[in-house]
């Protein structure tokens, strides 16, 4: 064959049944040397070349926009859903962006069950082993419903920091220091003044907090009249407690476990930084690593640790009543209901430890700020992660060793 359809063709045959029996009489272990794969018998049959150069190069097509339909991707665009916004729902857009993931699937294993027919063909082997491929075998996504919400508010938190934009498809902001952000390119939905994202349990009324801002998005990706809908929808894929309401769930999704499927999604070298006061998860927040600058602790510190220390002390106060008064005052002991009064004391206590754990957490961070940390991107995330930590002071950063790993194993 000509040079042009010779390496379609290899590749046609080694993802056929064909090879893969070969190998396994020239190796029947668990892996396959490179000697093993050059010592394949090439069976070259011209009529059957270019059928098989076009069932290659089709499922290559198949595995490319599979493949780029995920943000890891070097040519990711956009979310499949996000394709059928004009569905007018959630559920809609979701269900026709799961419809055509389908079709690629079946259509992938109908071109490889064609491709080993013609090589069993090609290799007389017709009674000696069927074209047949297990689902199993097939590699492309198959639809999720709960992975599928997952990565739509991966999205959601990427435009929300200016890595994505509603407006245009693809990469839009992956620079150093936060130079060049401009926030005309996100006119649809706005992104983060700073790239810094509180993911707080209780909504303490601050405005660029992840839920509200994933709301917010939700709102302006679908028609705002769905919205309820469409965010029932998310909490029911997330595993809602009983009893819980749709904000809630996403609330505690995203305080919880957003972060773990972040860290799995980018292989332990994450693009977005979790700041963490530390297991009360009094203050945590998202920072962007391409948007963080020098100042972006102290801005941090400044803008959302010491006001929300104040909202969590003036919300004390109010249930215990002020310092003088020795918990003479307050909501508690206004309140005769005994299963109210055991709610808000376990609030204030919950408040007492998140309180504790902010100052002790304001304080590293202070020292931090001082210390005006530069990043250097070339270095990588592991280095770059490593420098907000500090054995005498303490770590402000969530999951250290997991991204960083120990000195042992450096």
């Amino acid at each position: 064959p000509h040079d042009s359809t010779l390496i379609p063709y290899i590749t046609a045959f080694l993802c056929s049944n064909v090879a893969f029996s070969f190998l396994q009489v020239l190796n029947p272990t668990l892996n396959f040397q490179v000697g093993n794969v050059s010592s394949l018998p090439i069976c070259l049959h011209p009529e059957t070349e270019k059928n098989i150069g076009e069932i290659a190069s089709s499922c290559i097509q198949l595995s490319r926009t599979d493949w780029d339909s995920f943000e890891t991707s070097w040519d990711f665009q956009s979310l499949p859903v996000l394709h059928h916004r004009d569905a007018n729902s959630l559920l809609l857009s979701q269900e026709l962006a799961d419809t055509e993931c389908q079709n690629r699937f079946a259509r992938m294993k109908e071109l490889e069950e064609e491709n080993n027919r013609l090589f069993i063909a090609a290799y007389r082997l017709d009674d000696e082993m069927s074209p047949d491929i297990p689902v199993a075998q097939i590699t492309l996504y198959l639809p999720d419903r709960t992975n599928d919400i997952q990565r739509l508010i991966s999205y959601a938190i990427g435009c929300t920091m200016g890595r994505y934009s509603l407006d245009k498809p693809g990469l839009i902001y992956a620079h150093n220091g936060n130079e060049g952000f401009e926030q005309s390119r996100y006119k649809t939905f706005r992104a983060d003044d700073d790239g810094i994202i509180p993911l707080l349990e209780s909504d303490w009324g601050i405005r660029d907090d992840a839920a509200n801002r994933v709301f917010e998005f939700i709102s302006l990706a679908w028609p705002k009249e769905r919205l309820d809908e469409n965010l029932k929808l998310i909490a029911d894929s997330l595993a809602p407690t009983n009893g819980e309401q749709p904000k809630d769930t996403i609330r505690r999704y995203l305080a919880t476990v957003f972060y773990k499927h972040h860290l799995s999604m980018y292989k332990k070298r994450p693009i977005y930084w979790l700041f963490s006061s530390g297991k009360q998860r009094a203050f945590q927040c998202l920072v962007y690593l391409h948007r963080y600058n020098e100042g972006t602790l102290a801005r941090m510190r400044t803008e959302y640790v010491i006001p929300l220390m104040g909202k969590m002390t003036a919300r004390l106060e109010h249930l215990q009543g002020p310092p003088e008064q020795k918990g003479a005052g307050g909501e508690i002991a206004a309140t005769s209901a005994v299963t109210v009064k055991r709610k808000l004391e376990k609030e204030r206590d919950n408040i007492k430890k998140q309180l504790a754990e902010l100052q002790a957490f304001d304080e590293k961070l202070r020292h931090y700020a001082d210390l005006r940390i530069k990043l250097d991107l070339d270095d990588g995330v592991k280095v770059n992660y490593g420098k907000f930590s500090d054995p005498d002071i303490g770590d402000i950063l969530a999951e250290v060793k997991a991204i960083c790993g120990t000195k042992d194993e450096d």
